[in-house]
């Protein structure tokens, strides 16, 4: 969504907006000119946006509850009203479009995409899911000719695009209050390749039942990375594709699944005829996305890692990449859950993967866009793992118990407001810097 605004405030569009809690990101839009108000009050919105439904355009996310009253307003007093997803194709669909699609990765994967594009010099315009840290930005326009997007999956959102290129790089269960079952959500995903322009490219990761170029690691993908090693926290690998062997590429961001997120966005980034040794020199340069294991400290005594897992495959992936880049130190996992419908759906699974921490503390469940789920809460959730070393605190709690478990590597996990507590860890923790 703030991708979307500050696309329309660069095409010169009046642009105001409501979020129910105020963050980093509204700031910095608050700070180029949008008008943001945090209270569902229609005397908060702008009298220019009501009183002229003919000229004003309402953009929303399924993340606002239906009963929300400015929600309401808008659409009882003939204004147009479109979903986020449906104004994303909108915009990119008169260009050659690249959709990241996944349970997992997106955003990852969409930013090495656009920074891998960008290096290369091709004009293009990104909407991005995080911050990239190579652009400062979730939105990029270099030119009009080619579009970076996620495709979304929640609320089926990624039906409403139609892109030239795109990729699937993991459907595992997830948004059941939405889909109701795994099935049905691999169903959609299949719909979702069907919106490939013809003559369109498809990228699956290596194993996913959905057809199309395959890739994967030390196996026998189309796109494969092959004979890795590991120098001073870089890999360092040999990279085939159908038609060419590129040996000594580099990528800096820890963990496998990082490098098939970089492998695809190599893959997709090949299909704009960009030289391949090009892309495979930007690959290097990625520096990453905040909140994807991004490392807050990082030295000899202290490592402070904060990443936006909130499914168990993603804790997993942020266990293995721990396990692999800091093996026998003593690691604290800080996880906030995030939805009641997710913990109560993967229950079991949260637990096996938290349990893999030495060490865990658990924040109780943010609830986003839900009401309370009678008997699910995080001391549910808690008494469910099954390592000897795990505690329920307050977010008030989070620096004095890290002080008293005093680990070699600290990390934050979650997709609710845990993201706020980075900075005041950080700056607490800053002696280990």
């Amino acid at each position: 969504m703030s991708a979307l605004a500050r696309y329309f405030a660069f095409i010169n569009k009046t642009v105001a907006g409501y979020d129910k809690t105020e963050s980093p990101l509204t700031q910095e839009l608050s700070e180029t000119g949008i008008a943001i108000h945090y209270t569902d009050d229609m005397g908060q919105v702008p009298e220019d946006f009501t009183n002229d439904p003919e000229h004003t355009l309402v953009v929303y996310t399924p993340a606002v509850p239906s009963s929300h009253s400015e929600y309401q307003y808008f659409l009882n007093h003939g204004f147009v009203i479109k979903k986020r997803s449906e104004v994303l194709g909108l915009i990119t669909k008169d260009s050659f479009c690249l959709a990241v699609a996944g349970t997992h990765g997106k955003t990852t994967t969409s930013s090495i995409l656009a920074h891998l594009l960008k290096e290369t010099g091709v004009q293009m315009t990104a909407f991005l899911g995080g911050i990239s840290e190579d652009f400062n930005s979730n939105f990029l326009l270099e030119g009009t000719e080619y579009s970076v997007v996620e495709a979304d999956e929640f609320d089926r959102s990624f039906l409403q695009l139609s892109p030239n290129v795109a990729c699937v790089t993991s459907m595992d269960a997830d948004h059941l209050d939405i889909y109701g079952s795994a099935q049905e959500l691999q169903r959609t995903f299949v719909d979702f390749t069907k919106r490939l322009k013809p003559g369109g490219k498809l990228f699956v990761r290596n194993g996913l039942p959905l057809d199309g170029s395959t890739y994967g690691i030390e196996d026998d993908s189309d796109y494969c990375i092959r004979n890795i090693k590991i120098e001073r926290g870089t890999y360092i690998f040999d990279l085939e594709t159908p038609d060419i062997k590129l040996e000594g590429v580099e990528f800096n961001k820890p963990g496998r699944h990082n490098l098939l997120n970089g492998l695809v966005a190599f893959a997709m980034a090949m299909q704009t005829d960009s030289p391949p040794r090009r892309l495979a020199k930007a690959l290097s340069t990625f520096k990453g996305v905040q909140r994807r294991f991004t490392y807050r400290i990082k030295n000899d005594d202290f490592i402070f890692i904060d990443d936006y897992a909130h499914h168990p495959t993603e804790i997993n992936a942020v266990f293995e990449a721990i396990s692999e880049m800091h093996p026998k130190k003593k690691v604290l996992a800080i996880f906030q859950p995030h939805l009641f419908s997710r913990t109560r759906d993967f229950a079991d699974d949260f637990a096996k993967s938290l349990s893999q921490f030495e060490n865990v503390l658990l924040l109780e469940i943010y609830p986003a866009r839900e009401e309370p789920i009678e008997g699910i809460d995080s001391q549910w959730l808690l008494e469910k793992l099954t390592n000897a070393n795990k505690k329920l605190i307050s977010k008030e709690q989070i620096i004095s118990q890290i002080k008293i478990q005093n680990p070699e590597v600290l990390v934050t996990m979650g997709a609710g407001d845990i993201g706020l507590e980075v900075a005041k860890i950080k700056k607490e923790m800053s002696y280990a810097d």
